[in-house]
């Protein structure tokens, strides 16, 4: 399948918001089917693995899990050479691609008593793939969003990153409900978990028809002449090593606060505040539905008062502020409490969240720019932000669990620093230069 010839002229406003559309859908898609395969774990683990101890079973799909999350930065480093090579909308059409292969395959494959051993293969082949799809979809998707933008709107349109990760996440979370509610406990044990992943599929074919028909941005089409330099990994860090090195660390920081705000708040509520799980659940689905819509405000905000204004303050209240949050939620029994302690949290996020795709855009010229975002993202996303559960649980397992809040106090110092030292991106961009 080949794509349109691109355009020679600049992107229209209609083709700006096309990209909007184009670009975000796509993301809320992969993280859709990122997350349905956590929500409807305890669904489908026992059909791929055949141990009748319930803690086996979930521990063979988390491990499953786990090897999806580790593909990321694989994912990073080949779909990002292939978006710098082959054009922003070619990678992300081949992301959407592997995304709704591996949801299908989860959707038809069949189940440990009727095929054996190959049930669990497929089960970790379509886990590859989509820790392949979700490891590219970054990169790409930051890249084409921030290209696509004019100068004045890079970090509104960035901004809707996040608002779709967050979005996806909330979905798969519906889907569960919605299938709760319809078809009962009975039917999602035997055959209604595959309902989401054919959903996941589904929606993947749409977007990646309406991906097919986006422009290619320009800033590729001036930089993908027969003389251009190539993009490489050796090319990365000979050449961009400064800009490198700072995306992985402003990423640390911020990718742990996220996961310990988001993902992890969920166990923290139940296992240490002591709500139950609805009530936990409440909590962290309102929380994060206020935390997505702050996105775009903050990013426009960027777009106005510079970018490092909100990553530094990002940094100073995330050192002053994550050890009282997470002390005071410790203790707090009131769901309304809990609530504006966690939102809080979240709001201080929001400073590096909503901005920290395109300051990577910004950073490198467009030979290089999709592997420059995703690939030190991926590898920060994967030690800080996949092991933010880990490092919590091991934590308390010790009996220190406020071990964890200097942790990512500490982290959240380190970036800091780095946000202290790095230039401006929405006054010194890369993407200006092109």
């Amino acid at each position: 399948m080949t794509a349109p010839s691109p355009t020679p002229s600049s992107p229209t406003a209609r083709e700006r918001a096309k990209a909007i559309i184009g670009g975000s859908t796509g993301n809320l898609v992969e993280w859709y089917d990122w997350y349905a395969y956590a929500a409807f774990t305890l669904y489908f683990a026992p059909h791929f693995f055949p141990s009748g101890d319930k803690t086996a079973q979930l521990l063979g799909a988390a491990a499953v899990f786990a090897v999806g999350f580790f593909m990321r930065p694989l994912g990073a480093w080949i779909m990002g050479i292939y978006a710098d090579r082959r054009g922003r909308k070619s990678g992300l059409a081949l992301s959407v691609t592997l995304m709704c292969a591996g949801s299908l395959l989860v959707a038809v494959s069949p189940t440990y008593e009727s095929a054996g051993l190959l049930a669990p293969a497929l089960l970790i082949l379509a886990r590859l793939m989509q820790g392949l799809s979700i490891g590219g979809e970054y990169g790409a998707s930051a890249t084409y969003l921030s290209e696509m933008a004019g100068a004045g709107r890079r970090g509104f349109f960035s901004s809707f990153q996040y608002v779709t990760l967050i979005g996806g996440q909330l979905l798969a979370i519906g889907v569960l409900l919605a299938l709760q509610t319809m078809l009962g406990e009975a039917a999602l044990d035997v055959w209604g978990w595959r309902i989401p992943f054919a959903i996941g599929a589904a929606l993947a074919v749409v977007v990646f028809w309406i991906r097919r028909g986006l422009s290619e941005t320009e800033s590729f089409r001036n930089a993908s002449g027969s003389d251009a330099p190539r993009s490489s990994m050796t090319a990365l860090f000979r050449h961009h090593p400064r800009e490198a090195f700072t995306v992985l660390m402003m990423t640390a920081g911020g990718t742990l606060a996220f996961y310990a705000y988001s993902i992890y708040m969920q166990k923290f509520l139940v296992n240490t505040s002591g709500f139950d799980r609805e009530t936990a659940s409440r909590i962290n689905g309102g929380t994060l539905f206020l935390f997505m819509l702050l996105q775009p405000l903050a990013g426009a905000l960027s777009d106005r008062v510079g970018r490092k204004p909100l990553l530094v303050s990002f940094g100073v209240l995330g050192v002053l502020c994550t050890y009282p949050l997470f002390a005071a939620l410790e203790t707090t029994r009131d769901p309304v409490t809990a609530f504006l302690l966690v939102l809080g949290g979240l709001v201080i996020v929001t400073g590096y969240t909503s901005i920290n795709a395109v300051v990577k855009a910004e950073m490198f010229p467009a030979h290089i720019r999709a592997l420059g975002v995703a690939l030190p993202y991926a590898l920060a996303n994967t030690i800080f932000g996949g092991t933010a559960e880990y490092v919590a649980l091991r934590f308390k397992d010790a009996g220190w669990e406020r071990g964890f809040y200097w942790y990512v106090t500490a982290m959240i110092a380190i970036s800091l620093i780095v946000y202290l030292r790095m230039r401006d991106t929405r006054r010194q961009s890369a993407i200006v230069e092109d």
